[in-house]
């Protein structure tokens, strides 16, 4: 069963206009944590989030949650479980406890954890035993995250990923006039093979995931530290894994390797590999909704300006074409 809660709300123009860096020292000094000042803003589209100095001790990272996205009950989800898992041993930043504030404060109208600051470098992919070494570590995530479900956070499946985005996008204007017919015809072709990949699959088991796990959000010191959950949601345990395989050369064998390391802490169900092709296929429907949805905050516009253009969506519709021919294939075929 797909259950889905939205994660997209109306934030109203520019949600972030009122963070000045006033308002970001004030928020820290709200809970007790007082800065010397300097700060730097680190990549995020999703939410806002910088590296502060303190007047003592070593730098902090804050993350400014966007207004309308998660509720608190769903904020406090991901930070149960990082801390869960950091109990666990499991290399993830998980936020500080900001004292009766526990670890989601508010300041100003804005919701904010505060996290340490981890350095790292991205993981090298090419290596078979850095492939293994982070599949160790993701069945360690897949162990902890099996244990009990998210109540709170949504599932990932072809309703949140597919069919919304879909619907939102046919109706929102972003899509040109001359195009629209194309793209639904690509779409709805697309989304009727991610249901026969499921179908295929059968009843996979779903568990709490990264949900975003690639390798923009691994940072590796001599191993890895898995960072950034914001997207953390149920759903079946290859998502957190076809994304570190994408791309690589050989796709096969840079999954055995993860999959060696994977086994020696969680059963993978070789099942779930005829949704590696599925799961793709929603995340790029899914990447051109997320855009559509942001474009009132004026990063977006500025980060993506050829978005909305007639070449953007003719290429979404020879990706979505590419996707279609795909999701018939045999699974991918991983020793």
């Amino acid at each position: 069963m797909d259950t889905q809660q939205p994660d997209f709300d109306a934030a109203g123009e520019a949600p972030y206009a009122g963070l000045t860096p006033d308002v970001v020292l004030e928020a820290l000094d709200a809970v007790g944590l007082f800065s010397d000042g300097r700060m730097l803003a680190l990549n995020s589209f999703e939410n806002r989030v910088y590296q502060v100095c303190m007047d003592e001790g070593a730098p902090v990272v804050v993350k400014f949650y966007r207004p309308g996205r998660w509720s608190d009950a769903q904020i406090l989800e991901e930070h149960a479980f990082l801390h869960e898992l950091a109990e666990h041993e499991v290399p993830v930043v998980a936020p500080r406890v900001l004292g009766g504030a526990g670890t989601l404060a508010s300041h100003a109208g804005f919701r904010f954890a505060v996290f340490p600051r981890q350095g790292g470098r991205v993981p090298d992919l090419e290596h078979c035993d850095t492939l293994e070494r982070l599949g160790c570590y993701i069945g360690r995530i897949h162990a902890v995250g099996c244990v009990r479900p998210f109540k709170a956070r949504p599932q990932l499946g072809l309703a949140s990923h597919g069919r919304e985005p879909r619907d939102w996008l046919a109706a929102s204007g972003f899509v040109p006039d001359e195009l629209r017919a194309s793209w639904l015809a690509a779409v709805d072709q697309a989304l009727e093979g991610v249901a026969r990949c499921f179908a295929r699959a059968g009843d996979v088991r779903t568990l709490r995931l990264h949900g975003d796990c690639h390798a923009g959000n691994v940072l590796w010191t001599g191993g890895p530290h898995f960072v950034d959950f914001d997207d953390a949601r149920s759903g079946p345990a290859v998502q957190d894994l076809w994304m570190l395989a994408d791309g690589l050369g050989d796709a096969a064998r840079a999954f055995g390797c993860l999959l060696r390391g994977y086994r020696l802490f969680m059963d993978f169900d070789r099942r779930e590999l005829l949704l590696v092709e599925a799961l793709r296929t929603l995340r790029l429907i899914h990447y051109s909704y997320w855009i559509a949805r942001r474009w009132t905050d004026p990063a977006f516009p500025a980060a993506f300006p050829w978005f909305g253009t007639a070449r953007y969506w003719q290429d979404r519709i020879l990706e979505l074409k590419e996707q279609i021919a795909l999701l018939d294939e045999p699974a991918l075929a991983v020793e």
